[in-house]
């Protein structure tokens, strides 16, 4: 089975290469890794990729002439997938070497599946374990599975409203689903839920297998870090919890609804960041949206 491995690029490069080396490390070997680098102003990781797409044919590299946004280049990104199953990774995560056997093994068992997640450990920016407040929420909302298992329906979407308990860059997709369906326009923190909640409500089906094979890297220079300091992440959350909750009452998914107008996790986040944007001079901008998203009546 063949895995697209897509990454969507811009940020730390040295990050950048440590994913990039990760992929190729695999010990499953039947995959293509296509880089789209958005414009990152630094010559270095065309420099880098050159020398790895002259050995390995496997390896694409491609620059975007203007900088299409997050959300832009991850639509890209979907559109030049070709293999039945992709992953679309995070530019500072890191593929342990066991993680698309996993997956290939996943999708194998279950070929019909929608999506797949696996174990994740979360590391700082200097690789070091680490385990937040929202880490610690979604080891609790997390399925306690030994083994492989498949979910879906109302009681997946359920647990995912009180707390996105998966890493989005560590999913593993059927392509046609991903590809049918796509990113939402318009969001650039809450696009990877939003695609979950598409497929799942669709009709998809997921595979969880616990076994660790993916680290994933929590920093305080991300996008989704960025806006949280200053609300704009919560306000984004907001509204798409607000439409998914009104969503899931016209379908009768009344667990479902309660958890998305509820959904601790984003409240618990939102709070636990206060300390944060006070250290970081964004107190006055963010700290009144902070709060309000924390008391929010959704």
């Amino acid at each position: 089975m063949a895995i697209d491995v897509m990454l969507p690029y811009y940020g730390d490069v040295d990050h950048f290469k440590k994913a990039v080396d990760s992929v190729l490390a695999q010990s499953y070997r039947d995959f293509r890794l296509v880089v789209v680098d958005d414009g990152y102003p630094d010559p270095e990781p065309a420099r880098y990729m050159g020398e790895i797409t002259a050995r390995d044919e496997r390896v694409t590299y491609e620059k975007n002439e203007t900088n299409l946004g997050a959300n832009g280049n991850y639509r890209k990104c979907v559109g030049m997938v070709t293999a039945p199953v992709v992953v679309i990774m995070g530019a500072d995560d890191i593929m342990l070497p066991n993680y698309l056997q996993v997956v290939a093994d996943g999708f194998d068992a279950v070929p019909d599946a929608a999506v797949m997640e696996v174990g994740v450990s979360v590391i700082d920016e200097h690789g070091a374990p680490v385990r937040g407040l929202s880490d610690s929420v979604k080891a609790l909302t997390q399925p306690k599975a030994q083994g492989r298992t498949v979910l879906h329906g109302e009681k997946l979407m359920t647990s995912l409203m009180h707390g996105n308990w998966t890493y989005f860059p560590s999913l593993a997709w059927n392509s046609e689903w991903v590809k049918r369906i796509g990113f939402r326009e318009g969001l650039d923190v809450v696009q990877d839920l939003a695609l979950l909640v598409d497929v799942i409500t669709g009709g998809g089906h997921m595979i969880y297998d616990p076994t660790l094979a993916f680290l994933y890297r929590r920093h305080g220079a991300s996008d989704s870090s960025v806006r949280a300091l200053d609300g704009r992440r919560f306000d984004e959350e907001a509204r798409f919890f607000a439409g998914e909750a009104d969503a899931f009452a016209a379908r009768g998914w009344k667990s479902a609804e309660r958890a998305a107008r509820l959904h601790v996790t984003s409240r618990l986040n939102a709070l636990s960041l206060l300390p944060t944007a006070a250290k970081a001079g964004k107190l006055a901008e963010g700290g009144k949206k902070l709060l309000g998203h924390t008391f929010r009546k959704f």
